[in-house]
């Protein structure tokens, strides 16, 4: 199971008026987009061109640094997406990732530590994206500065 993310931009912050660094979180959260795709052993199971893709990163984050990680679902309960459009489950044989828009598809069931390595490495993505439109990606928490996660890898 993968994150692909890329072609990064923001869809309304000069619209509004708006540069990077006076823009609220909220703002940055849903103006910075990408295209992006869960895919599943090289094949693209969804996809959406324009993701608010920083919000997905945060939220993620939280959820790692959340007693409840590893041990509660995660459901992306955006401000613009669709509840449930980005979906987490645990199963009996492991972590599984799904939407709510190709409901009869979920990836095969991965360790937590798998999970949590992926969520890392999308992150990555997301920050190196939003660096390269010369904003810092500073107001996404640090999904590796979680509390107690090393604990929770086991």
């Amino acid at each position: 199971m993968q994150f692909v993310c890329r072609n990064f931009g923001l869809s309304d912050l000069h619209r509004r008026g708006l540069t990077p660094q006076e823009a609220p979180l909220e703002v940055l959260l849903l103006d910075i987009e990408a295209e992006l795709s869960i895919r599943e052993q090289g094949r693209e199971v969804w996809s959406e061109e324009a993701f608010p893709v920083a919000e997905l990163a945060y939220h993620l984050a939280l959820w790692l640094q959340s007693p409840a990680a590893g041990h509660e679902d995660f459901e992306l309960n955006s401000m613009q997406a669709e509840e449930g459009v980005i979906r987490i489950v645990h199963s009996d044989e492991g972590w599984r990732v799904g939407s709510i828009f190709t409901p009869a598809f979920w990836t095969p069931p991965v360790a937590w530590d798998v999970l949590v390595a992926e969520i890392k490495r999308f992150d990555g993505v997301v920050r190196e994206g939003i660096a390269g439109m010369s904003i810092d990606p500073a107001f996404i928490p640090e999904p590796w500065h979680c509390s107690g996660l090393a604990d929770r890898l086991e």
